[in-house]
């Protein structure tokens, strides 16, 4: 089916205003200090991250610039895929790694256990309103999400299964590697889905026109 031309209620993914675009650098910037969090709590990381911080162990690259690294790898497939990527795509697989570096080298040192629960509680909320802001913006999916809507499209299989095989596998190769799995990694995929659906529901009343 040939992509709808874009009109007032579907935006241009590569032509935004200037307040779309200082909405989805702080929507990233806010993601990225909320995986930031999870890392440093040490209670377990989303299931990316378990991945990137695995193969940044492996290969001695910091966890930010290795999840810039695999987001440009999950990039490439997007080609075969016949994805289509925005603005939004290409300053997702770029900020929110450099924010990640960033914030960890800023965060102090979490030791007491009720603190590093604190920072799982608020790094997966950070996530979910990062999230939520970024896909207000609709300048384009992130890497993971078009690669799921493209394996959802080529296979047939329905997104949840598709999500939650990705998902997966991300958890499992990125464990192998060393990455850090644990109660932050089941909170968050309990609790991610609902925090983004609040934030995008709480975000729907800005109208594109007004960023």
């Amino acid at each position: 089916m040939p992509a709808a031309a874009p009109s007032e209620s579907s935006p241009s993914r590569w032509r935004a205003s200037p307040g779309r675009i200082a909405a989805l650098v702080a929507g990233l910037w806010v993601f990225g200090a909320g995986e930031a969090l999870l890392i440093a709590s040490a209670l377990g990381n989303s299931p990316w991250t378990v991945l990137a911080e695995g193969a940044g162990e492996q290969t001695r690259i910091s966890v930010g610039t290795m999840t810039v690294i695999i987001s440009g790898l999950v990039l490439l497939s997007w080609f075969p895929l016949r994805q289509r990527p925005g603005l939004g795509t290409v300053l997702n697989a770029i900020l929110i790694g450099i924010a990640i570096d960033v914030t960890l080298r800023v965060l102090p040192d979490l030791e007491p256990l009720a603190l590093r629960g604190l920072a799982v509680v608020a790094g997966i909320g950070l996530v979910g309103l990062g999230s939520g802001v970024y896909l207000a913006c609709r300048l384009g999916p992130g890497p993971r999400d078009g690669l799921m809507t493209g394996l959802h499209r080529r296979t047939g299989l329905s997104l949840r299964v598709v999500r939650t095989g990705i998902e997966l596998s991300a958890v499992a190769s990125g464990f192998a590697l060393g990455g850090t799995v644990g109660f932050g990694t089941l909170a968050f995929a309990l609790a991610i889905g609902p925090l983004v659906q609040a934030a995008v529901g709480a975000l729907s009343t800005v109208s594109s026109a007004e960023l």
